[in-house]
């Protein structure tokens, strides 16, 4: 009997969180998890500067697609206008392509500090949320160079040559940093779930609260994608999938809400039933 309790202290711990550390502890812990992130980010950019010619050639691909519908004297052009562009485009290609390169290795030293003061049931979420979270930023990043983008970059050729000015010469400078960008708002918009459903899953935020919110939701989304993208055709293709992904968030909050009163049901009715 007497070693009883110590095979229940670590069950206990587990639900509980992990063990207790003190201020020292936890600041040297953060300490290593900066340097694991800032080294993780590092050895990124250098991987991606080292690579700059293959993802030079990656990005330009939605610009090939536009190009292949053209004759060859409308086809669009990307230049290099000053000595240094060729240089600069490539830091920031790296960085870009840094940041999506590292993020997998940062958020997993984030979660190696985090994870320990998680309950059983908090871990298991926060699991699920990394690799969905993960799945839905790869989804946005594929659907935006694979479907949005090529959109995206006729609408901008057609909409110059109704202002009456020659698209066939753009700034490789300013074509890399828009690819770019746009690419990494788009995979950061389809992290809207995460973010909704971990607000539901704390109790911050109720399905009623979502329900009535639709509009205030459309016009932030709108607001915020209209932001990322220079056009209202691109705007239009990325507002509708993540208004989709939205619409899902609430009917998830919704189906959670029904299983939490069922819960709670099914205990008063056990309850009352052993007070009987």
């Amino acid at each position: 009997m007497a070693s009883e309790p110590e095979d229940n202290r670590p069950l206990e711990a587990d639900e509980e969180g992990g063990p207790v550390k003190t201020f020292l502890e936890h600041l040297e812990d953060l300490r290593w998890v900066f340097i694991k992130c800032g080294s993780a980010l590092v050895l990124a950019l250098v991987i991606c500067l080292a690579a700059a010619p293959q993802l030079v050639g990656f990005l330009q691909w939605p610009l090939l697609n536009v190009n292949a519908g053209l004759p060859e004297k409308n086809q669009i052009q990307i230049l290099f206008l000053g000595p240094l562009g060729g240089v600069m485009s490539s830091m920031k290609i790296a960085l870009y392509g840094g940041i999506c390169l590292s993020l997998p290795f940062i958020l997993y030293f984030v979660g190696e500090f985090v994870m320990p003061a998680l309950k059983r049931h908090e871990k298991k979420f926060f699991l699920r949320a990394f690799i969905v979270g993960g799945g839905l930023f790869m989804l946005g990043l594929m659907i935006c160079y694979f479907w949005v983008m090529e959109i995206s970059l006729r609408g901008m050729a057609a909409y110059n040559k109704w202002l009456g000015l020659p698209a066939d010469v753009w700034r490789a400078e300013e074509y890399f940093q828009f690819v770019t960008v746009f690419m990494l708002g788009m995979g950061i918009c389809f992290e809207l779930p995460i973010l909704v459903l971990g607000l539901v899953k704390l109790g911050l935020v109720e399905y009623r609260t979502l329900s009535k919110s639709r509009p205030y939701f459309f016009i932030g989304i709108f607001g915020t994608i209209a932001f990322i993208t220079p056009d209202f055709i691109s705007t239009f293709f990325l507002v509708i999938p993540v208004l989709i992904l939205l619409e899902i968030c609430i009917w998830i909050a919704w189906y959670w809400e029904r299983q939490r009163r069922a819960a709670e049901s099914a205990a008063a009715a056990s309850g009352s039933q052993e007070t009987r």
